[in-house]
C-alpha cells in the first residue's frame, strides 16, 4: 500500500481536507467526489494506489461541507483555483464523478488553462453547461454506467459531441457510481487514459 498524507489546505479561510501521495514531481491528479462520498472513498477503492503506481502526484479532496472539510461560503470553482495555487501546480488532471463531475466541468470551463485533462464519471449539470463545453480543449475521458438513473446516458452523448477531445467508455450494466460497481474495469480505464494520453 502507498502512503497518503493527510493535509489541510487553507483556501482563503476555508479549510480543505485532502489525501496526497504518489510521485511529488509527477503530473498532478485531483480527485473530487460525489454527493454521498469523500476523499477516503478513493483510498478504500484502491484508486489512489493505482494512480500513484503510475508515478502521478495524487490529491483527493473533501469539498467544503463534505467528508472532513467544514462548510464555507466560497464557490467550488474558487476553491479549486485556490487549491491549485496552494499546491503549486500549473495544470492538473481532474477526476470527478456525479457532483464532482459538475464541479470539475465548471472549473475546466472557467479555467481551461489549468486543465491538463478531465475524467467525468456520470457527471451531473451537463445540459446546463452545454453551451460552454467547447472551451475545454484538454483530453477528456467520459465514463458512464449503462444503467445510470441519476445522470442519464444521454448526458454522455452531449459531452461526446461538445467536447473537442473526448473519448467515452460505457460500463455495461453498471449504475450511477459505475466505478464502485466495477472497480477493476474503472482502474483499467484510468491506466489506459494516463498511459496513452500523458506518457
Amino acid at each position: 500500500m502507498g502512503t497518503f498524507q493527510v493535509r489541510q489546505i487553507d483556501c482563503r479561510g476555508c479549510q480543505v481536507h485532502c489525501l496526497e501521495g504518489g510521485s511529488a514531481d509527477g503530473l498532478p491528479v485531483v480527485l473530487l467526489h460525489g454527493m454521498k462520498f469523500q476523499a477516503e472513498t478513493w483510498q478504500e477503492l484502491g484508486t489512489l494506489e493505482v494512480l500513484s503506481g503510475l508515478q502521478l502526484r495524487v490529491i483527493a479532496l473533501d469539498m467544503p461541507g463534505f467528508g472532513k472539510s467544514p462548510g464555507c461560503d466560497q464557490q467550488p470553482v474558487e476553491i479549486l483555483a485556490e487549491v491549485l495555487q496552494q499546491l503549486g501546480t500549473g495544470q492538473a488532471v481532474f477526476i470527478g464523478p456525479s457532483m464532482g463531475g459538475r464541479i470539475a466541468m465548471e472549473f475546466a470551463i472557467a479555467h481551461p488553462q489549468s486543465i491538463a485533462g478531465l475524467v467525468l464519471v456520470g457527471a451531473v449539470g451537463v445540459e446546463e453547461n452545454r453551451a460552454r463545453l467547447g472551451n475545454i480543449k484538454a483530453p477528456c475521458l467520459v465514463v458512464w454506467g449503462e444503467n445510470d438513473q441519476v445522470s442519464p446516458l444521454a448526458n454522455s452523448d452531449i459531452l461526446l459531441s461538445e467536447l473537442p477531445n473526448a473519448h467515452r467508455e460505457v460500463v455495461v450494466k453498471a449504475s450511477h457510481p459505475c466505478y464502485l460497481d466495477e472497480p477493476a474495469h474503472w482502474h483499467d480505464l484510468l491506466r489506459t487514459f494516463f498511459t496513452t494520453r500523458f506518457s
